[in-house]
């Protein structure tokens, strides 16, 4: 689903403490943006209020009693390195040349029967991947759950390095496979990344891991869908192999889903009320993607232009969207959480009415896309300047 891009700008920060009773410990930071010097942006300066540390200080004290039950039930979903699959696994054997080049060629030779919009897919989810970095950086901002020292061996902060060094591996090999498939402007493409990282994520986590987690949750089971099916379309074009790739990154993420949901199932079960809040907020604010502040140095849009083209394709869609709200309520049985505050049943009522009013929106934005004469088309850098219809 295409979400809403905000443009990237620097920032001057100024903070300011709420007293305690109206804000547990929250700290209010005032952002002004301003139109950057290095990157492009159309927006006027701006001034807006940003939450931080939302977290009420005694809750830190959940997580640090979890300790032992984050041991048990996330690390289980972590598996050992001498068991876990490389990059190198699925790339030509470098070690011969001879049979390297030949492995090459062959690559090449199938990756010439994909379209170029498949591969403004592919380099797309490339370059969130590969902006780990910011991913871990954000999870390190988590009140009571951060890697403290950077080698913390905490459940949590062990959780966050092997995660991480797990998600570290599909960027890696994304990235070579581009790379020897000859059908993309790398340079482009690393120049994306590297404008990516600079700009970081605004996920609006507040500091707050009740949001982090509800965040990570739908994030992981999107990654999942996206992969899988960016497997399936490259499948029907005869890469064999790089349906496999997309296919196993997509195991991973299900199992990285499979450890994030549990965390917020756990959190529901012992404080329902905040976490139905979490919850709620977090889908007022709407899921901003990774790659919000996608950047290639040419095209301004060039996020909300390729989430157009994952769309059309089927990658990654608005009904997807709804879907994985559905399954997280579900999977949260939130529709029984019983013994909320009034507050706490209106966040209840609000996030189990949301999935049908996501789709009768995207009815009628299908009526009017269909209503609409084609599609109009812009060029990629990634892929040498094509134009790709959106």
């Amino acid at each position: 689903m295409a979400l809403h891009l905000n443009t990237v700008s620097f920032v001057v920060v100024v903070s300011k403490k709420l007293p305690y009773s109206q804000s547990h410990g929250r700290s209010i930071t005032r952002i002004r943006s301003s139109r950057p010097a290095l990157m492009c942006s159309t927006l006027a300066a701006r001034t807006r209020d940003v939450v931080t540390h939302s977290m009420a200080p005694e809750k830190v004290e959940i997580f640090r009693s979890l300790e032992t039950w984050a041991e048990q039930n996330v690390l289980i979903h972590l598996k050992p390195v001498d068991k876990s699959w490389q990059p190198t696994d699925f790339l030509p054997e470098s070690e011969t040349s001879e049979g390297f080049y030949e492995q090459v060629k062959e690559l090449r030779e199938r990756c010439k029967q994909l379209p170029a919009e498949h591969f403004v897919a592919l380099v797309g989810e490339m370059i969130t991947e590969e902006a780990l970095p910011t991913y871990q950086t954000m999870l390190n901002t988590l009140d009571g759950v951060r890697d403290e020292t950077g080698a913390s061996l905490t459940s949590w902060a062990t959780w966050i390095r092997a995660w991480t060094a797990e998600e570290n591996r599909h960027g890696d090999l994304l990235n070579k496979y581009l790379y020897l498939s000859g059908r993309v402007d790398m340079k482009q493409i690393e120049k994306s990344i590297q404008y990516l990282i600079r700009s970081g994520m605004d996920p609006k986590f507040e500091n707050n891991p009740y949001n982090g987690f509800v965040y990570t949750s739908f994030q992981e089971r999107a990654t999942f869908i996206s992969h899988g099916n960016t497997a399936r379309l490259v499948k029907k074009h005869g890469d064999m192999k790089l349906a496999q790739i997309c296919g196993t990154i997509a195991s991973d993420e299900k199992r990285h889903e499979t450890a994030y949901t549990k965390i917020v199932e756990k959190l529901f079960e012992i404080d329902p009320d905040d976490t139905i809040l979490a919850l709620a907020g977090m889908m007022k604010k709407r899921f901003r993607m990774p790659g919000h502040f996608m950047y290639d140095g040419q095209d301004d849009k060039i996020f909300d232009h390729f989430s157009a083209v994952t769309q059309r394709l089927g990658v990654y869609t608005g009904q997807d969207y709804a879907d994985i709200l559905e399954f997280l309520i579900e999977r949260w049985k939130v529709e029984k959480l019983i013994g909320l505050t009034s507050e706490g049943r209106k966040a209840q009522d609000f996030v189990c009415g949301l999935p049908l009013r996501i789709r009768r929106i995207l009815e009628n934005k299908a009526l009017v896309d269909t209503a609409k004469k084609g599609g109009s088309a812009v060029p990629f850098g990634w892929v040498f300047g094509q134009e790709i219809r959106i």
